[in-house]
């Protein structure tokens, strides 16, 4: 699947936007604990290209992202194109698919039972929004450095990384009680190497709130419309 996985970003341009994206970081003054990068994919094409690569990014997107993670680790070692960067678990990598296909199973609507979704994919969702908050930080990668000094990972070396993972909390990413997996000693992060990135909180619902502004209809059974929150990241 990494063989497609680089037919495809070649074919598809989206390997001439990573190196140009790589460019920027290698220019770059400041100091990064993680390289992130947006790939933006077309699933009917992937599928063409290979079904079952397509299928795994439809329906297990954090494992076929670590798929594009790898492939892009070797191209920046191969052509050198950042020269900061140390270890695969630097880069981060989100997949952007342009469109989902018009199925009902990749529709979340969450006016309709049973909720079944349960596994971590893709899904379209289309409704109003009724309340946005303001613009804030979020960490989107973070270094850490073992307190003990004899410690190996100790070193100012990328051994310690925490990374954002779609749906994750901020505690999950940066707190005071992670320890060293080699000597269990306190973790200390490296704060110059934080990386931030922008979080908005939205207030979305469902869009069939608008019959509620048509009046009261006899035939029709009585319904209750709850709005669930969105993080844009």
């Amino acid at each position: 699947m990494r063989e497609v996985v680089l037919v495809y970003l070649d074919r598809s341009g989206g390997l001439q936007k990573f190196v140009h994206d790589c460019k920027k970081y290698n220019d770059s003054k400041q100091s990064y604990a993680v390289y992130r990068f947006i790939i933006s994919i077309n699933p009917s094409d992937i599928a063409e290209l290979d079904a079952t690569l397509g299928n795994y990014i439809l329906h297990n997107p954090l494992q076929a992202a670590q798929i594009f993670q790898s492939v892009c680790f070797v191209a920046i070692k191969t052509l050198s194109l950042i020269e900061q960067l140390q270890t695969e678990a630097q880069i981060s990598i989100l997949l952007k698919p342009t469109h989902l296909p018009p199925l009902p199973s990749y529709v979340l609507s969450l006016s309709a039972y049973p909720f079944n979704y349960t596994s971590a994919r893709f899904y379209m969702s289309e409704g109003i929004v009724i309340a946005m908050g303001t613009v804030t930080k979020y960490t989107q990668g973070a270094r850490f450095l073992c307190t003990e000094e004899t410690c190996p990972f100790s070193e100012g070396r990328f051994r310690c990384i925490r990374v954002h993972c779609p749906g994750a909390t901020e505690s999950a990413t940066v707190r005071t009680d992670f320890v060293c997996s080699l000597c269990s000693s306190p973790l200390q992060e490296d704060m110059k190497f934080r990386v931030l990135g922008d979080k908005q909180i939205v207030e979305m619902t469902d869009a069939k709130i608008l019959n509620a502004l048509k009046g009261y209809s006899i035939d029709k059974s009585h319904f209750r419309i709850q709005a669930f929150t969105l993080f844009l990241r």
